[in-house]
C-alpha cells in the first residue's frame, strides 16, 4: 500500500493508527509514503504497489498515459489545493499576471497544477502573463522558497497549504473557489487485485468506509493522529525543506487543513469524466477517455458509500 505525504490520506492513516486494517484481516506488507501524487503514480507504474491513496489526476494519468492496470474503486476526499500569497504584494489574482511576481507550483500535469490551470479560466486570467514564469519545484521546497523571498506565490496540496500560512502569507483561493465539488483523492487498486481478490478489495473499502466515519465525528482526534503519523514519516523531525530547515506538522496544522477538504468516500462519475477532459484540454492527456474505464465503483455502491 503506498501514500502521498499529505493529510490527503488521512483515512489510511488513521486506520494504521487504530488497527483497522489488521482487524479487517488485511496484511499490508508495505506502507510508503511520497512527497507527490505524482512520484506515487511513478511507483505505480513499477508494478510493486496494490492498492494507493492518491490524488485523483496523476491516478488518471497512471491509467491513461503509463497505461498501469488500475481502478478507481473509492473517492477518499473532496477538495484539498490553495494559492498562498505574500499578502503586501498579492491582493487578487489578478496580480499573479504581473511581471514581477514569481509563483511556484509543482511539475505541469499534477493535481494543483490542474486546480492553477482551472483557476487562471475562472479569474479570466493572461495564460500567458502567469503559466510560463512559474518555477516548477516540490511542495517543500515552495515552503521555503516563500518564506525565504524567493517566491510570492505557491501552489499547494495541503497539508502544505496551510502550513504556509503564517506571518505575511495567507490563502488567497483554493479549489472550492474555481473547482465547485473537485474531486480530490481516490482509493485505486490494481485490476488483478479486483480479478483475483475481490474481498480484499471490499475489506479495503470498509476500513475505509469506518475511518472516514470516524474521522468525521472526531475531527480533533484525527488530526493528532496524522500529525503524529506525518512526523514520523518525516524522520521524526518534521519534514526536510532544505538548507538545514525541519518544519514540524503540528495537530493544529493539521486540524485546520482538514477542514479544506471534505472527507468521504462518495465519488461523482461526471466529476471524474469533467477532470479527464480538462486535463485533455491542456494537453496532460493523449486523448480524452470515459471516466468508466478507470472507475470501479461496485463494491462501493455496494456498501452505500460514506
Amino acid at each position: 500500500m503506498a501514500v502521498e505525504f499529505m493529510d490527503h490520506a488521512a483515512a489510511a492513516f488513521v486506520a494504521r493508527e487504530k488497527g483497522w486494517f489488521t482487524e479487517a484481516g488485511l496484511d499490508v506488507t508495505a506502507y510508503e509514503s511520497y512527497a507527490t501524487g505524482m512520484a506515487l503514480a511513478a511507483a505505480l507504474a513499477r508494478g510493486d504497489i496494490d492498492a494507493a491513496f492518491i490524488c485523483l489526476v496523476p491516478a488518471v494519468n497512471s491509467r491513461f498515459n503509463a497505461g498501469v492496470p488500475v481502478k478507481i474503486v473509492a473517492g477518499t476526499h473532496k477538495h484539498g489545493y490553495g494559492v498562498v500569497v505574500n499578502k503586501k504584494k498579492i491582493k487578487t489574482a489578478r496580480d499573479l499576471e504581473r511581471p514581477d511576481i514569481c509563483v511556484g507550483c509543482i511539475r505541469q500535469g499534477g493535481a494543483v497544477d490542474v486546480m492553477l490551470n482551472k483557476a487562471v479560466d475562472v479569474f479570466h486570467l493572461d495564460r500567458e502573463a502567469v503559466l510560463p514564469k512559474i518555477r516548477r519545484m516540490p511542495p517543500e521546497k515552495q515552503l521555503l522558497a516563500l518564506q525565504t523571498g524567493q517566491l510570492d506565490a505557491v501552489v499547494l496540496p495541503e497539508q502544505w497549504a496551510t502550513m504556509a500560512e503564517a506571518g505575511d502569507f495567507e490563502m488567497l483561493f483554493t479549489s472550492r473557489d474555481v473547482w465547485p465539488n473537485m474531486q480530490g483523492s481516490v482509493l485505486v487498486v490494481k485490476e488483478d487485485l479486483i480479478d483475483k481478490r475481490p474481498a480484499v478489495v471490499r475489506q479495503l473499502i470498509a476500513v475505509l468506509e469506518q475511518s472516514t466515519a470516524w474521522m468525521n465525528s472526531h475531527p480533533r482526534e484525527a488530526a493528532e493522529i496524522v500529525s503524529r503519523q506525518l512526523q514520523t514519516m518525516g524522520g521524526g523531525d518534521g519534514p526536510d525543506l532544505g538548507a538545514g530547515t525541519r518544519t514540524v506538522i503540528t495537530p493544529a496544522v493539521v486540524e485546520r487543513s482538514m477542514t479544506r477538504m471534505d472527507f468521504t468516500t462518495a465519488i461523482n462519475p461526471a466529476e471524474v469524466q469533467r477532470a479527464i477532459d480538462f486535463m485533455a484540454r491542456l494537453g496532460y492527456l493523449k486523448k480524452a477517455a470515459p471516466a468508466a474505464e478507470i472507475l470501479d465503483l461496485r463494491f462501493l455502491e455496494a456498501g452505500g458509500g460514506e
